[in-house]
């Protein structure tokens, strides 16, 4: 990779007879609206997390861990390479703790070009991208989110049926007037290639292990003050007072026969359409006109899920168990995870508040806060997650550190079938970043 990027590099003097290099931006042209250019972003983590009930690795209990690990590591690399033709990539790494592979390789996140038919309004493209549906933070861009994580519930099909929330898809993006819009249509990834893949059709509905059908993605969304950018598919979390941005969205993802289940005769298998439906309402903007001054970030979404009767999934974040085991009648299974996923309703909000440049020397602070409510059909308690965090920004999304308290609920199955909230766990993570855009 380091070798391909250092030939391609080397031979743009060759291609262009004007280069600049401006903004990280590496023109082509003399008015600067050819260019490429390259980003990083580098996520390190410490994190003392306490162990769902039960949790044994490697034969022994562990009721907590503490581990290090890198949550991201990406690479960017994309141009406007004519008027009208555009290329993006990206690669990179994720969740890379103790119990990683050995000498983990990059794998491929994005890889797409699109074409401008009418400029401003109308790009349409092809390839292994972002470009989702459903929500603003469907796709998010990993060096802006507020705390440590976006909301992953967003990303209902992650590593399922796409790579990493990337799916192969046609797509097609733009503006008119204030209306930010994308439409895609995906070529679902095979379940059967998926982690943890089970052939078992139960009552419980489960990705069908049938040739999948196309997938058919939107999101739109009325931009009532400053305009964002939709050159490429990833939302900002926060712009640190740098914008005015008011945002009314909706979104939706479907799949006809996504699903399967087992009838109640026990015998017949059934199919249906996956469908997920959201709003959501995003404010970023400073609290007053004083150059630097403190600024507030505000998000909300609401969400349907469908995925047919009872399911319900897991998540664990770079899960310091992984691979371990619980007692049969803890839903979450090991270490962090928890039900993230389900048939049902989920309300989402994040709340954050950048204090005035220069608080402390050159830095400041940004507290924030995150709260998930989710109904789920198979769980008979509600689900409730927290998440409180401080951001001292050095210099921007540039270099931050974060601290983050996280607090999830623990299921237990009862004999009777319920589902129900059987104690809370905690997970403390420090993170730091450094971004070069």
């Amino acid at each position: 990779m380091k070798k391909i990027l250092a030939l391609a590099l080397a031979a743009l003097p060759l291609l262009a007879p004007a280069q600049t290099l401006k903004d990280g931006k590496l023109t082509l042209n003399t008015d600067g609206s050819r260019y490429v250019k390259l980003t990083l972003l580098n996520q390190g983590w410490a994190r003392y997390n306490q162990s769902n009930t039960g949790t044994r690795l490697f034969g022994e209990n562990k009721p907590h861990t503490f581990d290090l690990g890198i949550r991201r590591f990406r690479l960017q690399f994309f141009g406007q390479l004519t008027d009208r033709v555009f290329i993006y990539s990206q690669v990179g790494m994720n969740n890379f703790n103790y119990l990683s592979e050995r000498k983990a390789g990059f794998f491929v996140h994005d890889a797409t070009g699109d074409y401008a038919v009418v400029k401003n309004h109308l790009s349409v493209g092809l390839g292994l991208s972002g470009w989702s549906g459903l929500a603003r933070f469907a796709s998010p861009s990993a060096g802006t989110i507020l705390g440590v994580d976006a909301p992953l519930v967003e990303q209902a099909t992650n590593d399922v049926t796409d790579q990493f929330l990337r799916k192969l898809s046609f797509y097609a993006k733009g503006k008119v007037s204030r209306l930010d819009y994308r439409l895609a249509v995906a070529s679902p990834m095979a379940i059967q290639r998926s982690a943890g893949y089970n052939a078992t059709v139960s009552r419980v509905a489960s990705f069908s292990a049938r040739p999948p059908q196309p997938q058919f993605l939107g999101y739109l969304q009325w931009q009532f003050r400053d305009q964002e950018s939709n050159l490429t598919p990833y939302t900002v979390g926060t712009y640190l007072g740098k914008k005015r941005v008011l945002n009314v969205g909706a979104g939706f993802v479907a799949q006809p026969r996504a699903m399967w289940y087992r009838a109640d005769n026990g015998r017949d298998t059934l199919s249906q359409a996956m469908s997920q439906l959201a709003v959501d309402l995003f404010y970023d903007a400073p609290v007053d006109t004083t150059r630097g001054g403190p600024s507030v970030s505000f998000y909300a979404t609401a969400i349907r899920f469908d995925f047919g009767p009872n399911y319900l999934r897991n998540l664990g974040v770079m899960n310091p168990a992984a691979g371990g085991t619980v007692p049969a009648t803890i839903l979450n299974g090991p270490g962090n995870a928890l039900p993230l996923y389900g048939s049902g309703n989920v309300l989402y909000t994040q709340l954050g508040y950048k204090l005035r440049d220069n608080l402390l020397g050159e830095t400041t602070l940004m507290p924030y806060a995150s709260y998930q409510l989710a109904r789920y059909e198979r769980l008979t308690d509600n689900l409730h997650y927290y998440d409180l965090g401080l951001n001292w920004l050095l210099a921007g999304h540039a270099a931050k550190f974060t601290l983050s308290y996280q607090n999830r609920p623990v299921y237990q199955t009862l004999a009777n079938g319920d589902n129900v909230v059987e104690s809370r766990k905690s997970a403390v993570v420090l993170q730091y970043q450094v971004l070069f855009n």
